[in-house]
Formats: structure tokens, sequence, C-alpha cells
């Protein structure tokens, strides 16, 4: 293979899609909701063949307010979705989320790219948009779980202090568990790619630390700020009650 990462036509390409087709079956077979399932897949195709020209056009133009106009793309999407499974007062909670996902995930992006990095221009878009894609997908996801475990122990009656902390925790679950398993049971993407792009070793360590790092602190920052914003909003709905 050498130092040049091997690239995957589109009919070998086609053959991961064979394991996916198989779980769509069995969520067919189990009377499932396999149709939200082709859905996201389906969704998920056309976005990242959509966002590889597009990106293949930023990097090219070398221009900060394209990267801007994708950040907040990032952004206000992470923020919609991850509420997604909220059906009360979802327009009025995404707000929050957005806040939130912009305080952990923004800072959090500031600090490795203009300090950990130390990019240039600081904009530099082949760094700044990946490392912007993992951070705000991480904090949503962990604005979500968070959401939705809040709103369960709220719906059982539990204090807001209780169902605050009990959010957060499990909000905290997949990360904290990537943790404990990173260099053990798996090799992140980031670091993967590298090394089957030439990178050493060594090397890709480094920068595989730096990302547990920012999406650990991103996911926790995020949720924490969520669920701290989302106190006054949900009291003002009569189906939850916060004592």
């Amino acid at each position: 293979m050498g130092n040049s990462i091997q690239i995957i036509d589109y009919t070998n390409l086609a053959l991961a899609f064979v394991p996916v087709l198989a779980v769509v079956g069995i969520l067919y077979k189990w009377s499932m909701d396999y149709r939200n399932a082709l859905y996201a897949v389906s969704r998920m195709l056309i976005q990242l063949l959509l966002i590889g020209y597009v990106l293949v056009y930023i990097f090219q133009a070398d221009n900060s307010l394209a990267v801007l106009a994708v950040l907040g793309v990032m952004v206000f999407a992470s923020a919609w979705i991850a509420l997604r499974t909220i059906k009360v007062q979802r327009r009025r909670l995404v707000p929050k989320a957005l806040y939130s996902i912009l305080i952990g995930g923004g800072f959090t992006l500031v600090l490795v790219t203009q300090g950990v990095l130390d990019l240039s221009p600081w904009f530099c878009p082949r760094y700044m948009i990946p490392l912007a894609g993992m951070i705000f997908a991480n904090a949503m996801n962990s604005v979500s779980l968070a959401a939705e475990r809040f709103m369960a122990e709220i719906k059982r009656e539990t204090t807001y202090e209780k169902a605050r902390s009990i959010a957060l925790g499990a909000s905290l679950i997949p990360i904290t568990n990537t943790l404990f398993a990173v260099g053990i049971v798996s090799l992140p993407g980031m670091m993967t790619g590298q090394i089957l792009s030439g990178v050493s070793p060594l090397t890709a360590v480094r920068y595989q630390i730096m990302v547990m790092c920012m999406v650990y602190s991103s996911a926790g920052i995020s949720a924490a700020c969520f669920l701290l914003f989302v106190k006054s909003d949900i009291s003002m709905d009569s189906h939850y009650k916060i004592s």
C-alpha cells in the first residue's frame, strides 16, 4: 500500500451496504420501523456525497467566510437534530440546544484549532471543518441523550436536581465507554485514517488524544449547559413539574 491511502471504487463501496440491508431486514422481520432506517441510510449517502463536492470547492477557495458558513450550518443542524426525539416543546427548546452546543462545542473548537494546533490561517478548512464536525456531532449526541433522559425523569416527577444529574450521567455514557475502550478495543477514525495514509502511529496517537479530549469536553459542557438552560422553559409546560 505504501504511503498512499487506497482508493475505494463505487462497485466495492456498494458491498458495505450488504450488512446494512441485513439490519434493515431484521427490523422489517421484527415489525420495527425499518422505513426510518432506510430513510436514515439514504440521507447519509446523499449528504456525504454532496458534502464531498462542497468540501472540494471550499478547500480550493480557501475562504474564511465559506468556512464560517459551513460551521453555522453544522451548529444549527445539530441543535435541531439533537431534539429529534423530543415531542413536547421542541421548537421552544431548540434555542437552548443551539446555545449549549455553541458554548460547549465552540469553546472546544477555538481552543483546539487556535491553541493546540495553532492553525495558520486560523480558518484552515482541511483542519477546521473535520474537527468541527467531530466536536459538534458529539455535542449534539450528548445533548440529545441528556434531553431524552431528563424528560423521562421529569415525567416520573423526579426533582430537577436529581433529574439533571441522572441525565448528565446518561449523556456521557457513550463517550466515557469510548475513553475506556480506545487503544484496546478500538482505534478511532482519525487515528485509523492517519495510519492508513502513512502517518507514523506515534504522531497519530497525539492527534487521537487531542480528539478524545475535545469530544469528551464538548459533550459534557454542552449537555450541562442544556440542562441548566432548560429549567425555566420546561416548567412552562403543564405536562412537567420541576421542584
